[in-house]
Parts: C-alpha cells; sequence; structure tokens
C-alpha cells in the first residue's frame, strides 16, 4: 500500500471533480494524509475524513495565511484536534520565497502552533521554504520532538539536525525533475526509514506529466523514482515509507 501523506484535495482545482479523483484513490487502495491551509480548508479536510476511511487530516494554519488568522484560531485548531483521524498539526512553517505575510507574523503562528502540537501531542507537518535556519531555530526552541519537513527543499547537512529533533521527510514530484540535484541527491543519503512519499497536489506535478493537475495517484511514479535513485525495488520503497508513515502518524487503523 502507497500512502500520500501531504495532499490539498480541498484545493479549488478539485471542485469539478473531487469526487472521481477520490474514487480513484479508493480503486488504487490508497491512504492520503490531507493538510489544511487554514481554518477553512482544515474544517473541509476533516469532513472529507467523515467521509472516506482511507484519509486522514492534518489541520493548521499555513504561514501564507498566518496575518488571517482570527484571534481564536487556537481553540478551532484545538477542537478540531479532537477529532481522532486528525494525525497532525499542519501544514504550519515558514515561507520567505513568497511576500504574503511579514516574517514576524508568520514566526509567532509558527510558534503557536507548535506550543499547540506539544500540549496536543500530536506530530508537526513543517512547510520550510527559504527559511531554513528560523525554522531550525524554532523547532529546537519549541520542545516538538516528532513531525514531517514536508517537500524537503534543504541540505543533506541541514537534515541532520531536524533528525536530531525526531523529524522526518517527505518527498515530492521534484524528484522526478531533470535539474532538481539537490532533493535528488538528499533524498538518495537519507535513511530509507526517514522518508515518506508525498504529491502535494495539486501542485508539484511529476514527470512526464508536469504542467498538468497532481493527484495522490500520482505518488505511485514517485515511489519508482526513489526506488531507481537508490537502486532498490518499488516494493521495498512501498513497504517502508508505508511503515514510516504509521510510526510517525500513528493511524487510528493500523495500515
Amino acid at each position: 500500500m502507497l500512502i500520500d501523506v501531504h495532499a490539498h484535495l480541498d484545493d479549488e482545482a478539485f471542485d469539478a471533480d473531487r469526487d472521481e479523483v477520490i474514487q480513484k484513490i479508493k480503486e488504487a487502495g490508497m491512504v492520503v494524509v490531507n493538510a489544511g491551509s487554514d481554518l477553512k480548508t482544515s474544517e473541509f479536510s476533516v469532513e472529507m475524513a467523515q467521509k472516506y476511511d482511507f484519509i486522514y487530516v492534518c489541520v493548521g494554519v499555513h504561514p501564507h495565511e498566518a496575518a488571517k488568522a482570527p484571534e481564536d484560531y487556537l481553540e478551532t485548531l484545538r477542537q478540531m484536534a479532537k477529532y481522532e483521524k486528525v494525525v497532525a498539526m499542519g501544514e504550519i512553517g515558514l515561507d520567505y520565497y513568497y511576500d504574503f505575510c511579514d516574517k514576524d507574523t508568520q514566526k509567532k503562528v509558527f510558534a503557536e502552533q507548535l506550543a499547540l502540537a506539544k500540549e496536543l501531542d500530536l506530530p508537526v507537518v513543517v512547510h520550510d521554504r527559504e527559511a531554513h535556519q528560523d525554522t531550525l531555530k524554532i523547532l529546537q526552541e519549541s520542545g516538538v520532538k516528532k513531525g514531517l519537513m514536508h517537500c524537503y527543499s534543504g541540505s543533506y547537512e541541514l537534515a541532520g539536525e531536524f533528525m536530531k529533533l525526531g523529524f522526518y521527510f517527505s518527498f515530492g514530484g521534484t524528484i522526478t525533475f531533470k535539474n532538481a540535484k539537490r532533493p535528488k541527491e538528499v533524498v538518495s543519503k537519507l535513511p530509507l526509514d526517514k522518508i515518506l512519499l508525498e504529491t502535494d497536489c495539486p501542485y508539484l506535478t511529476p514527470e512526464p506529466y508536469r504542467g498538468k493537475r497532481n493527484d495522490p495517484t500520482k505518488v505511485e511514479i514517485i515511489a519508482q523514482a526513489l526506488a531507481n535513485l537508490r537502486g532498490i525495488s518499488k516494493e521495498e520503497v512501498e513497504n517502508t515509507t508505508t511503515a514510516n508513515a504509521q510510526r510517525l502518524f500513528k493511524f487510528a487503523k493500523p495500515i
């Protein structure tokens, strides 16, 4: 069984055919973890998980949305997290590539959600774009000891610092891109028992479908790419990454 540990099936790109996409996921025998970006998408994700037994959820406020978080957002997230299929706090973190929210607000909202995750004993799913050192520093200060660096883009050396905090790393379509040297190098060197697979759909579609809408079933392409990079079988990739996801997220029903 393959697990896509980071999807956005709530995205408007799926509005026209979401039910059909979800049916294909079911037919593929997959499990998907859908990541919220704000309170609205987190709630939508919870509703999907209530409807489909193969969908699990992360709830949280993305750094792009940090400035829009209402005063009581933490209490709303706390209530959502009571649902047994909420497996992590996410997608949370820092993004210095885009200028959608000032850095201080991003840091504040990130730290607040880390504190909530620690209180609730939930892992965190972290978005880190062009903000590696601040992300690491805030995580070190938070006391959080389990999580996932989603779509990891840092160096192998930096990954060692995140591993000291008990973190895993997920990789998606970028490891199929011709010029993506760093992610290919890192995913080839990291311990296999620290790697998970994701699509980040509808974004980051793997080759040979780059430029088209991504969906969770394409995680199979990413699994094969990882197998090729490491010189191992796709079956080993599938079995190990699925076990890794179970260990991190502690799904209500063992996968």
